[in-house]
C-alpha cells in the first residue's frame, strides 16, 4: 500500500460499496494493477479460486468471499451441514446432544436456563487487544469465551427439511405424520424469494413435478433441486403481520472462529396482516417477508420499507414480553449464529485472504423461538428502499459499531454478546 492508502476495486457496481471506500480515503485502480481490496461477485470469486487459473494472492490481498462459501448459503448444503454437526455432536457424547424419551433434543430445541446462569455469561472479561483485534474500530468489544454448557443453546433451529428430489420418500413419510401441516419449497440456488411456493397437499408437489417435466422423485433429474421446510405456521405478529429478521455477520476467519454483528440489523415485514387459511397459501405478500416480493404490493411504503430497526424490536418485546424473556431471545439468536458458523468450519476452505459477510434471515414464533431461515451469500448491499431509513444512513457511512466474539476453534463455545450501547 501506498502511503497507507488501499487500493480497492469492485466488479460490483453499487453505491453503498463505492460511497464506503471514498469516505475511507481508500482509492480505486482496476483489476489490472496492483489492488489490495476487490470486492468481487461470486462468478470472480470462483474464477479467481480455479485451478485452471492459477491466481495466487499476494499476502496484502483481501477479497469478499472463502472459496467454498456456498456450504453455508446454498440452502441444501446448510441442511446438510448442520444435520452433520448434530450428529457429529451425537458421536462425541456431547452433553448438547442429549435426547428426551421422545427422540426430541433438550438443549438443542431451546436454552431453558434460569437468570442466574444467563447472569454468569453475560459478565464481561475485559483484555488487552491483541493480534487482530489491536487497533480494532470503536465499538468493538472482546468478550472472554466461556466453557461449553449444555444449557446454551439453541442448534435445534432449522425447521425439518428435505432435499427433493432426493429426499422424496422420507418427506412423504414425514408429511403423513402430520397431513394439515403447511410445508414450504425453495429452489436452493435461488433468492430474493424467486421460485418459492406453499403446499398443503402430496398432490401439489406431484403438479409441481409434471409441470418441471421430472419423471420421478426416486431417482435423481437434472431439474433444479430444491428444499422443501416445515412452515412455521405460528410466527410472532406485529400489527398482525408477519416478519423475519435480517441480521449481517462478518466472518473474518473459522480457525480460529471469529464473527462480527452487525449492530443495525432490522426487520422486514409483510404489507397483507398474515391469517394461516389455506385459501391463501398463493398470496406471497402473507407470507414472505423479501423486500423484492413486498415492494409491488399496493401497501408497500417506499419510505420506511416495512422496516424496523431491530432496536426497535427488542424495545417492543421488552415492553409487551418482559426484559428477561426478550434478553433470552436475542442470546438465543446469538447462539444460532455460533452453532451454524461451528457447523461449516470443518468443511470450509478457510484461506486467509478471505472474509464473508453472510445475511442471517431469522424467524421468530410465537412461543418466541427464533428460527434459522437461510443465509444470504450476496446480502443485497444496494441502499434501499430510501438512505433516510437509520440503518441505510449507517451501512453508507461504514458505521464501525459492530460487536465482537471469538469461539475457540477446540471443544469450548463463546458467547456473543446484545448490541453495544
Amino acid at each position: 500500500m501506498m502511503a497507507g492508502k488501499v487500493k480497492w476495486v469492485t466488479d460490483i457496481e453499487k453505491s453503498v460499496l463505492i460511497n464506503n471506500f471514498e469516505k475511507r480515503g481508500w482509492v480505486q485502480v482496476t483489476e489490472n494493477e496492483d489492488w489490495n481490496f476487490y470486492w468481487m461477485s461470486v462468478q470472480t470469486i470462483r474464477n479467481v479460486f480455479s485451478l485452471e487459473a492459477g491466481y495466487r494472492l499476494s499476502d496484502d490481498q483481501i477479497v469478499n468471499h472463502f472459496p467454498n462459501h456456498y456450504e453455508l448459503t446454498r440452502k441444501d448444503l446448510m441442511v446438510k451441514n448442520i444435520k452433520r454437526y448434530r450428529k457429529e455432536l451425537e458421536k462425541e457424547g456431547s452433553p448438547l446432544a442429549e435426547k428426551d424419551e421422545n427422540g426430541k433434543y433438550i438443549y438443542l430445541a431451546q436454552s431453558p436456563y434460569p437468570g442466574s446462569h444467563q447472569a454468569l455469561h453475560r459478565r464481561p472479561v475485559r483484555q488487552r487487544a491483541t493480534g487482530a483485534e489491536a487497533g480494532s474500530p470503536r465499538g468493538l468489544r472482546l468478550w472472554a469465551p466461556s466453557k461449553l454448557c449444555p444449557l446454551c443453546g439453541p442448534a435445534d433451529f432449522v425447521p425439518v427439511t428435505f432435499m427433493l428430489p432426493a429426499d422424496y420418500n422420507l418427506f412423504v413419510e414425514e408429511f403423513r405424520k402430520s397431513p394439515s401441516s403447511t410445508w414450504i419449497m425453495k429452489p436452493c440456488g435461488k433468492a430474493q424469494g424467486k421460485g418459492i411456493f406453499l403446499i398443503n397437499k402430496l398432490s401439489q408437489i406431484k403438479k409441481w413435478s409434471r409441470d418441471s417435466k421430472t419423471s420421478s422423485f426416486v431417482s435423481q433429474s437434472s431439474k433444479e433441486a430444491y428444499v422443501i421446510s416445515l412452515y412455521i405456521s405460528n410466527p410472532l405478529l406485529i400489527g398482525g403481520r408477519k416478519f423475519d429478521l435480517r441480521l449481517y455477520v462478518l466472518m473474518s476467519t473459522y480457525r480460529p472462529l471469529r464473527c462480527y454483528v452487525y449492530k443495525l440489523g432490522f426487520c422486514r415485514f409483510c404489507t397483507v396482516k398474515y391469517t394461516p387459511s389455506t385459501s391463501e397459501l398463493d398470496n406471497m405478500f402473507v407470507h414472505l417477508t423479501n423486500v423484492a416480493i413486498q415492494k409491488h404490493g399496493d401497501d408497500y411504503n417506499p419510505i420506511h420499507g416495512g422496516k424496523w430497526t431491530v432496536n426497535n424490536l427488542r424495545l417492543y418485546l421488552e415492553s409487551t414480553r418482559g426484559k428477561e424473556v426478550t434478553g433470552k431471545l436475542f442470546d438465543e439468536i446469538h447462539w444460532i449464529i455460533v452453532h451454524s458458523l461451528k457447523a461449516v468450519a470443518p468443511v470450509m476452505n478457510n484461506d486467509k485472504h478471505c472474509f464473508e459477510c453472510y445475511g442471517y434471515d431469522i424467524i421468530i414464533d410465537d412461543k418466541l423461538k427464533p428460527w434459522l431461515i437461510e443465509h444470504g451469500q450476496r446480502p443485497n448491499p444496494q441502499v434501499q428502499p430510501d438512505q433516510r431509513h437509520p440503518q441505510h444512513r449507517g451501512a453508507q457511512r461504514g458505521d464501525p459499531r459492530l460487536q465482537v466474539e471469538q469461539v475457540p476453534a477446540q471443544g469450548g463455545a463463546g458467547q456473543l454478546r446484545d448490541p453495544v450501547r
